[in-house]
């Protein structure tokens, strides 16, 4: 249930009716607007008078919520989320909003050598954000599984010397004290159903990107994010990353169709990963530019200084070379869309 209040409400007067709500054997989640507030009431309100509710004096109307998501659900939280990273010796890290997040870097960390380099090349090339993994799942159990612990360590020494605030995977919930000073959280696609996982990082107050799961639906993908956001992480970055096809063309098929639905069914920020999506490097460029086209706050892509010799998708990476000749096209695209890089 919704509740939107009248304009010019003040928040000592909403907070006061909040208190009352919660008497109700309900939870609020209080959303304050530019112009107004919004309370969304999470759990059992089949028992609560919604005429009652409606004849308040603070009370402007009262929408009952069909979508089984609520905190996620742009009618509890009309504004965009804008997710920001605050950064040693650089800008902040921003993604949503009017800010067009661009997270760059290798699929896997491979060494020392290569990570800083990498970071150096795509911070000089204005990425806002450091990937990579220093875990990785893998479909073969004989293929780089990634450096663990170690590869982590390099990531976190990359981001010391560049100040980009690194995003990188987290596999198990065993991993998590690892993950300490990681800036932003990755769910993989195979773990976006890994409920326990997602219920313990929604005590987490960092930010989380969840990747859509590979066969997933659109609702699936945001009860994946409700579950975090139900233990009161909000900060949460939608991923599409390409869904299962019969087509062997590409890797996966990249659904830009989804990003528009997101934008309107939710407040999250939602970003494209074109380089698991299409699995091929030519194709990265046009379907970034393609991506902010359709609206979305942000693009994760690969970046190797050897894609030939990667441990890990060199295949689907671009070279710093050709990543530094794309980013001036995406800022004229972002510039299209009233964003910016």
């Amino acid at each position: 249930m919704i509740i939107v209040l009248k304009p010019h409400t003040s928040s000592g007067e909403a907070r006061e009716f909040v208190r009352v709500l919660e008497k109700q054997s309900v939870s609020i989640d209080f959303s304050e607007g530019a112009a107004q507030i919004v309370l969304g009431l999470v759990g059992d309100t089949a028992h609560i008078d919604e005429e009652a509710l409606a004849a308040h004096h603070l009370v402007e109307k009262v929408i009952r919520v069909q979508e089984p998501y609520k905190r996620a659900n742009r009618l509890f939280h009309p504004d965009d989320t804008i997710i920001t990273i605050p950064s040693k010796g650089g800008p902040a890290g921003v993604i949503g909003g009017k800010r067009l997040g661009i997270i760059a870097g290798p699929c896997s960390v491979e060494s020392r050598e290569q990570i800083l380099s990498l970071a150096e090349s795509v911070r000089k090339a204005g990425a806002g954000f450091l990937r990579g993994g220093a875990f990785k799942p893998r479909t073969s159990p004989y293929s780089f599984q990634g450096m663990g612990p170690e590869g982590l360590d390099l990531l976190l020494q990359a981001k010391k010397e560049t100040g980009l605030p690194v995003v990188t995977e987290l596999m198990d919930i065993h991993q998590l004290e690892l993950f300490e000073d990681v800036d932003v959280i990755q769910v993989g696609a195979r773990n976006m159903q890994n409920f326990s996982l997602l219920r313990e990082l929604g005590l987490c107050r960092r930010p989380v990107l969840l990747k859509r799961g590979l066969s997933s639906t659109m609702t699936e993908l945001l009860m994946a994010a409700e579950y975090i956001m139900a233990g009161g992480n909000d900060d949460v970055i939608l991923c599409e990353r390409g869904i299962r096809s019969y087509d062997t063309f590409t890797r996966n098929v990249l659904d830009l169709a989804i990003i528009p639905a997101l934008k309107r069914k939710t407040h999250l920020p939602v970003i494209v990963d074109p380089s698991h999506a299409t699995g091929v490097s030519w194709m990265v460029p046009q379907m970034s530019k393609a991506a902010i086209a359709a609206g979305a706050d942000g693009l994760i892509i690969e970046v190797h200084n050897d894609p030939e010799h990667a441990l890990c998708d060199g295949e689907q990476s671009l070279t710093p070379a050709v990543f530094a000749e794309l980013m001036p096209r995406l800022r004229k695209y972002a510039e299209l869309e009233g964003k910016k890089i």
